[in-house]
């Protein structure tokens, strides 16, 4: 029995041939259906799609070359002297390395006038500026301030002032301690960085003038020595301690004292903020020994170890010891301010003593202590018996 579902060769011809009808209709279709489109839609147009050029790049322009190295201002002579201000960020131990330094050659290269620095070592305000501000008026060139308050202090003068920035960066100080040393040597210090200052005169807010600044200036600027107070008897001696013998070379016979108002040259005052072994033997020893007093003792001494011949042994500022209140001199009060007062100052022991070898009529440029309210009498008296104002 043959097997009738095996396909035939009739029949296979047939399916390809039914496939090719339908593929002919399918196109015909197409072409048809696109034909009508076009009829009714004319504007609808088949854009082909076209890359688009890009644009030929133009050519680099050369890289613009570096700028030249910004050329520093070249560092001149004026730029080291004087300093702008007296305000600074330099520790105690930078600030006397700094001021220490010193020129060899004696002359300088170019004009210079020598200026006092008035060195005021104060608490807080300065009861009797009015009074040194009518001694400084029309001197600005001769003379430089310094302030050292306590740094609890935030007051300031007015801004037309001579006084107005002048406070240096300061620390505490205490009565009697090795405190007030380091105070003056701060301010010798931040006086030395001006290489035109050539005396140095440290005062308080309770001191005066009792001449007026060109006496002042010729009397200081003429002198060959300095004006520091030292004698080595009396009650000297007896506030020696043999800790200075065993353990330092300061023996008895270099022991000494005097007020600490000093005016001194400026060898003198390099020579007291270039020391180092001997305030740091006093720092050691004295602190909290109230009986060292350190301020009447360090700078006599000194100069007695150093052998400094050209110092006249004396203070240029007036205080009474003859009414001393505890362990200070007596202190003026407004009543007591008269013209007698500020003559018998001025010619106080005149005839014993010396400027430049030679016996000289005057003894005092300064005077202390006056209190606050002796402001007005004295502002009444300056043009008549001080010679300005």
């Amino acid at each position: 029995m043959k097997d009738t579902n095996k396909p035939t060769r009739v029949s296979r011809s047939g399916g390809k041939l039914l496939y090719v009808v339908h593929m002919l209709l399918f196109l015909s279709l197409g072409f048809v259906l696109g034909m009508a489109s076009i009829d009714k839609f004319p504007y609808f147009n088949i854009i082909p799609f076209v890359v688009p050029s890009l644009p030929s790049p133009k050519p680099s322009a050369p890289p613009t070359p570096p700028p030249p190295p910004t050329q520093k201002p070249q560092m001149g002579l004026m730029s080291f002297l004087p300093p702008s201000g007296v305000i600074h960020n330099m520790t105690d131990e930078e600030l006397f390395w700094r001021a220490s330094m010193a020129p060899k050659l004696r002359g300088t290269p170019y004009h210079r006038v020598p200026k006092i620095a008035f060195l005021f070592l104060v608490r807080g305000d300065l009861p009797l500026r009015p009074l040194w501000e009518k001694f400084f008026a029309g001197h600005q060139e001769l003379y430089t301030i310094y302030v050292h308050a306590d740094p609890s202090y935030t007051g300031s003068p007015p801004e037309d002032s001579v006084f107005y920035g002048r406070m240096i960066p300061s620390q505490k100080t205490k009565w009697g301690d090795v405190s007030l040393v380091e105070a003056e040597r701060r301010l010798l210090a931040s006086a030395l960085l001006d290489h035109g200052n050539e005396r140095f005169v440290l005062l308080s807010e309770a001191c005066i003038p009792v001449r007026n600044f060109t006496a002042v200036h010729a009397f200081l600027a003429g002198s060959a020595t300095s004006f520091v107070d030292s004698y080595g008897d009396g009650d000297c001696r007896a506030r020696y301690d043999r800790y200075f013998a065993e353990r330092t070379n300061i023996t008895i016979e270099h022991w000494r004292k005097g007020a600490q108002w000093f005016e001194m040259d400026r060898a003198l005052a390099l020579e007291v903020v270039a020391d180092e072994p001997y305030i740091r033997m006093l720092r050691g020893f004295c602190a909290g020994r109230w009986r060292c007093l350190t301020d009447e003792h360090y700078l006599p001494t000194l100069l007695s170890l150093l052998g400094w011949a050209r110092n006249a042994n004396r203070t240029l500022t007036y205080a009474d010891w003859k009414r001393p209140q505890g362990m200070h001199p007596h202190t003026h009060e407004a009543a007591e301010v008269t013209e007698e007062l500020v003559r018998r100052i001025r010619e106080d022991a005149g005839d014993r003593c010396f400027y430049n070898g030679a016996r000289n009529g005057i003894c005092n440029l300064f005077a202390r202590k006056f209190a606050p309210d002796t402001l007005e009498p004295l502002l009444r008296l300056a043009p008549k018996v001080m010679g300005f104002g």
